[in-house]
């Protein structure tokens, strides 16, 4: 009942918003614009003076959280929207309709356990910036430092619980109706966001992560991570010191300052393939809201980033996988890629490798020694799911939060510097990072990893040796035992077959007798010929046995 209240209420918003109109130009089946013609508040809801974009946003907002992140996805991809629809889905990214101050004020005080003028010597009710999951204050310590309070929506756990409930009903709906639905396993992807938007929530968990990060790149020139204060943070508050950067979408102040708009965008594709292949552990939730630009030196700029509630992590198979299928890529070895598909059983091990390059090939190859700027992704990324449709390749849940950051930094591409070069940025990355993962530094680095384990072990080493040893003479006692208990089976098996021969041979010899004539003392010549073949059958077989 819970998840059909929540249909009528997205069908109603839907409607209130009539968000119709975003499907008048798009080329649909003629069935489905039947059905959306069809539809009764087309007639009786006036479209209003609003424009598309303002709508879709606000709809967006009234649905919830996970709505809204569907949203801020959308408004990196400048190629994918109108100018309309990209600017107003930006303001979801820090512009969410905030909830009282006071009510904040008062959540933090429960969560600390102290009114807020012990903890900060400043605080503005006010907040800075809100978004989906929490809204954010700024503060300052009693020993002068500028820091912000950010605190987690009241009651915003419950809405995502209902929204998760519908989106595992569609999921298996999906799975149940539509053909590829099983390949797609929408089920376990929407499994996955549970985990992740969950994570969310518990701002603890946000904390670890910003300051994993933090020491990931400690000294770096190219990111800078926030301190975070974990005296002041608790599940619900999270303290951490205030940046004062440029949001890098805002194009115009990064241009008035000079900014090498080239250098920002490779340093961007930088930072991400560091955190993937050297960390494996990567900002998951990049869109503009969450990435600053410093302001102290713009001939060498210097990110700034925030909210760390999304990461994700790949093990080690995954990122030699990951390397070796792009290296394979930029290199336009499509006969590897397809390869290397079929060895991690992203496609069924029977896959015909010749008919799957050729269609790797024709969807990749005309990507290449293009700008970004004139790459379509939307259409490579339809291309992809229709080659992956033919050959039943399988979503991979684990690789979900890569490919969507994947989007977030196309996207953050496409605003800093449309001319970058993605592919030539990456590959000389990639091919230094197989490199030291493959060469004899690597070795050396796993060996000198591995050296204490070994050194703490080595004490042991006689008493192993000797229980292995015993272990080795308690087999071979065990190897007899069984053989000598085979041959005592074998034995018996034997005598049982030799008392059931001399049975048979009594009882042939019986039936003789019997067939023979009625005067014992008659020659043998008179005996039936039966008589003859049961007594000789008999002598053989008790001879034998």
């Amino acid at each position: 009942m819970r998840r059909l209240l929540r249909i009528i209420k997205i069908a109603r918003v839907f409607a209130r918003y009539r968000l119709d109109t975003l499907f008048d130009q798009v080329n649909l089946r003629w069935y489905v614009r039947l059905l959306i013609m069809m539809m009764l508040w087309r007639y009786l809801i006036p479209v209003g003076k609003r424009s598309q974009g303002a709508r879709l946003r606000l709809a967006l907002e009234e649905l919830g959280p996970i709505f809204i992140k569907f949203g801020q996805m959308l408004s990196t991809r400048r190629d994918l929207l109108s100018d309309d629809l990209a600017l107003e889905l930006k303001k979801l990214q820090d512009q969410v309709p905030p909830f009282s101050g006071a009510y904040s004020q008062q959540l933090i005080e429960q969560a600390l356990n102290a009114p807020v003028e012990e903890l900060f010597a400043e605080f503005s009710a006010e907040p800075m910036a809100s978004a989906s999951v929490a809204q954010v204050h700024e503060a300052l310590l009693y020993n002068g430092e500028e820091v912000v309070v950010k605190v987690i929506r009241p009651g915003i756990e419950r809405t995502i619980k209902k929204d998760m409930a519908l989106l595992y009903t569609l999921a298996r709906l999906v799975e149940a109706l539509w053909a590829e639905g099983r390949r797609l396993r929408p089920v376990e992807v929407v499994a996955d966001y549970e985990t992740t938007i969950f994570d969310e929530l518990d701002l603890r968990k946000e904390a670890a992560n910003g300051s994993q990060i933090r020491r990931n790149f400690d000294g770096s020139p190219i990111l800078y991570v926030p301190e975070i204060y974990w005296d002041l943070t608790r599940q619900n508050v999270l303290v951490m010191e205030r940046i004062h950067g440029i949001p890098v979408a805002d194009i115009e102040q990064l241009n008035a300052q000079n900014t090498d708009m080239k250098k920002l965008a490779e340093q961007g594709v930088e930072i991400f393939f560091t955190q993937v292949f050297r960390d494996s552990f990567f900002h998951a939730d990049m869109h503009p809201g969450n990435i600053f630009v410093s302001r102290s030196n713009p001939a060498s700029p210097q990110y700034i980033a925030v909210d760390f509630g999304i990461v994700g992590s790949l093990t080690a198979e995954d990122q030699s996988y990951l390397a070796r299928n792009l290296l394979a890529f930029f290199q336009r070895d499509y006969r590897q890629v397809a390869q290397l598909h079929i060895d991690s059983g992203w496609v069924p091990e029977d896959t015909n490798v010749y008919a799957f390059e050729t269609a790797i090939r024709s969807v990749c190859e005309p990507i290449f020694e293009k700008p970004l700027k004139d790459i379509s992704f939307g259409l490579v990324l339809m291309g992809l799911f229709q080659t992956a449709r033919r050959f039943n390749m399988e979503v991979q849940p684990q690789l979900v939060l890569l490919q969507k950051t994947l989007l977030n930094i196309e996207g953050l591409g496409r605003q800093l510097y449309p001319e970058l070069d993605l592919w030539q940025t990456a590959q000389p990355f990639l091919e230094r990072w197989m490199k030291e993962r493959m060469g004899p530094k690597a070795v050396y680095r796993s060996m000198k990893q591995q050296a204490p384990d070994w050194l703490d072990k080595m004490p042991h080493l006689p008493q192993m040796a000797y229980e292995a040893l015993h272990q080795l003479k308690n087999l071979d006692d065990v190897r007899r035992r069984d053989m000598l208990a085979l041959s005592v089976a074998r034995q018996e098996l034997q005598r049982q077959r030799n008392q059931r021969g001399r049975w048979l041979g009594v009882v042939c010899l019986v039936v003789a007798v019997g067939l023979s004539v009625e005067d014992p003392l008659l020659i043998a010549s008179q005996l039936p010929a039966v008589s003859w073949i049961l007594g000789g059958v008999a002598t053989i077989l008790l001879l034998r046995h």
